[in-house]
């Protein structure tokens, strides 16, 4: 085996057909160390000291190493954490470019790099080498032929948005082959990708499938870090959704799910965790990031460096700010457009990702290296609008570019239906794209992404089912999870017998949906929701890889219970009517002078200031005007009040009837007509809709 100098130029191990390029940064070491492992990767073969140092790159050629070998390294350097610098050669360290994992994470104190109950906590020093216990990087071959399948490309206005969880969406689902159940297949199962379209959804939204571990307070209680927002490697996909006797190949059979996707039409977008790493606080582990470079890759306290500045309350916070971390960023984002055809990115804590050393910054060099990056402009970007940090909340601040979980969607909409009146004229303002917040700078109404549920929170039978969190199951005493529920449980808490209490709860389900459907911006439904799915009151499921956080398909095929129709009803209804998912804000004269919202009284009269500030107002009703010439209007009701309310249908000269389209009163839809002016009842807790006529 013959070493050479091999070049800076990229990142990782990358092998050419005769050797394999090694390059790391680190901007303080003082010597790095490749280390080669048997394929089982339990015995070191040999330790190669990198020849070269560029600009901060350790770089080294090895000839005749070649795709499957297991590699790792040993950074050297000053173990001061009182000065920000954590290095420590006992630990082997993951490639942060590693395109594959080996072997998994087997716990001890070794992975620490001080000695694990010392008085002096982190700054003792721990000589024990972890490698055996370690995972491994592994160089692959990336020599193959790029497939160049035809994208969706989705419009934004078009996009419907399914979040999921790859394990959880098909573990439970009779009609997926029980070897795909679970994995990366069952996503583009027949069953499935039939399931999607019956929806009419256009987007699947994959909880993180970056390469990540399990902490260790959850492996000593028997669970698992479910939802996956514990990333160690940005550019591997993690193995444990593969099939079993394809898990040395987890990224093919993550392409090869995306391709099959986007056959049927259908997007990928991935949710994306780079605001912290699975190593923790000051107290965590040394796996990779800490040990190349801890100075560099983290938020270091400028007053003591020893400690993490933790905007994202998982005890350290990824700074982008420096020039080889955000190139990182970048370089992963790019890797899953340009290698795997992703459609776009969901960002997990955002607001970290931008910020500056004063705060968030709109024109931080993230959202700048966005904003001009070519590969990037192709696809969907939508941020989770916050962090714990100061001034964290920034949700409407995003530049136009992208769009942002807007949960103050949620919150009013949650509100309105669990009871509370005088909520019109938010309920208004959220229903019509949330131009409060999203109006200006040039940005349209698909800055908002609308929810009423996602991973993070109540199923939405549990919303109004439970009062109260019920997540013993977490091993936390309950202490975990928001307690943020404003729903209705109807009287009675958890599952109940009673037919009225549950016909309440899926009529009020089904005015969730109906508005999330009718609401301009983008739509997000939660993966299971139509099919009654509950947690059993769990909201923070994080680390239930078990039928707790598993969809529950059973209700499939129950009438009572099985949306899907009715939700694939509610999309349909988003397609005929295009001034729903319009780009244009509603209060935009079109040159004729003709309207885009009239907001009418009961008695079908434009709606004054005194009618807004109506006491305990709970009915709204308006017409969303035609879109285009010979387009319909469509006229939407919401009667969140306990009590049936009477009101009229508009009265407007160029169209003589309206044909109700939706009742969330019946899971069927009856058809019915009246006459322009007809006077009827919109019945209790109900959301009603028709389309204007000649």
């Amino acid at each position: 085996m013959r070493l050479s100098a091999g070049s800076p130029s990229r990142l990782g191990a990358s092998w050419d057909g005769r050797g394999t390029n090694f390059a790391l940064f680190s901007a303080h070491a003082e010597k790095v160390e490749l280390c080669l492992f048997d394929a089982q990767g339990r015995r070191e073969l040999e330790r190669i000291e990198l020849p070269e140092r560029s600009e901060d790159i350790w770089h080294g050629y090895l000839n005749d190493v070649s795709p499957g070998q297991l590699y790792g390294y040993r950074v050297h350097g000053p173990y001061a954490p009182e000065c920000g610098h954590r290095f420590n050669p006992n630990k082997l360290l993951l490639d942060p470019y590693a395109r594959r994992l080996a072997g998994r994470l087997v716990w001890s104190d070794a992975h620490f790099g001080f000695r694990v109950g010392s008085p002096r906590e982190d700054l003792s020093f721990d000589r024990r080498d972890n490698s055996r216990g370690m995972l491994k990087a592994v160089v692959v071959d990336e020599t193959f032929v790029n497939r160049h399948e035809a994208r969706p490309n989705i419009p934004w206005e078009d996009t419907i948005i399914y979040e999921a969880h790859v394990r959880g969406l098909t573990q439970l689902r009779a009609d997926v082959p029980p070897q795909l159940r679970g994995t990366y297949g069952g996503l583009c199962s027949p069953a499935v990708i039939d399931h999607l379209k019956r929806l009419g959804v256009t987007t699947i939204e994959l909880l993180p499938i970056h390469a990540l571990i399990d902490d260790r307070v959850l492996v000593e209680k028997k669970l698992v870090n479910y939802w996956g927002y514990n990333s160690i490697g940005f550019f591997a996909a993690e193995p444990r959704y593969a099939q079993e006797n394809a898990r040395d190949n987890a990224l093919d059979s993550f392409r090869t799910a995306v391709a099959r996707l986007h056959d049927a039409g259908i997007e990928v977008m991935l949710d994306v965790v780079y605001n912290h790493t699975a190593e923790g606080n000051h107290l965590g582990p040394t796996l990779s990031f800490r040990g190349i470079d801890n100075a560099s890759y983290y938020w270091l306290k400028p007053e003591n460096p020893r400690y993490y500045d933790d905007f994202t309350g998982c005890g350290s916070s990824l700074n982008l700010t420096h020039p080889r971390v955000l190139q990182m960023v970048m370089d992963s984002l790019r890797y899953w457009v340009e290698v795997c055809h992703v459609d776009g990115f969901r960002f997990d804590l955002a607001t970290t990702l931008s910020r500056g050393p004063d705060g968030f910054d709109r024109h931080s060099g993230f959202l700048t290296a966005i904003r001009q990056d070519p590969v990037l402009a192709q696809v969907k970007l939508v941020a989770e609008p916050w962090d714990v940090g100061m001034g964290g909340y920034q949700v409407g601040a995003f530049p136009s570019q992208w769009s942002e979980w807007n949960d103050r969607y949620r919150s009013a909409m949650r509100r309105y239906w669990s009871g509370e009146g005088s909520l019109i004229g938010e309920v208004s303002r959220r229903m019509t794209a949330s131009s409060d917040l999203f109006r200006h700078d040039g940005r349209t109404p698909r800055g908002s992404v609308n929810h009423i549920t996602v991973h993070d929170g109540f199923t939405l039978a549990d919303l109004f089912s439970y009062n109260a969190k019920h997540n013993l199951a977490n091993g936390e005493d309950n202490r975990d999870g928001a307690n943020d529920n404003h729903s209705n449980n109807c009287g009675h808490e958890g599952p109940t017998g009673d037919p009225a209490i549950v016909a309440l709860r899926h009529q009020l389900r089904r005015n969730q949906l109906a508005c999330l459907l009718l609401a301009q911006g983008l739509p997000l439904l939660l993966a299971g929701d139509e099919a009654g799915n509950s947690q059993g009151g769990n909201n923070n499921a994080y680390c239930q890889d078990n039928e707790i956080g598993w969809v529950n398909w059973d209700n499939l095929g129950r009438e009572a219970e099985d949306f899907t129709d009715f939700i694939g009803h509610l999309t349909a209804l988003r397609r005929r009517f295009p001034q729903i998912r319009s780009h244009r804000w509603l209060d935009e004269r079109r040159a004729d002078g003709s309207y885009s919202v009239l907001w009418l009284t009961p008695a079908a009269e434009e709606m004054k200031e005194h009618d807004w500030n109506f006491p305990e107002g709970r009915f709204l009703s308006y017409v969303l005007g035609p879109a285009e010439p010979g387009g319909a209007p469509i006229f939407i009701v919401l009667n969140a009040a306990p009590a049936a309310i009477a009101f009229h249908l508009p009265r407007l000269p160029e169209y003589a009837r309206w044909q109700q389209v939706l009742s969330t009163a019946e899971l069927k839809q009856t058809p019915a007509e009246y006459a322009s002016g007809a006077g009827i009842e919109a019945p209790p807790r109900t959301v009603l809709a028709f389309a204007g006529s000649p």
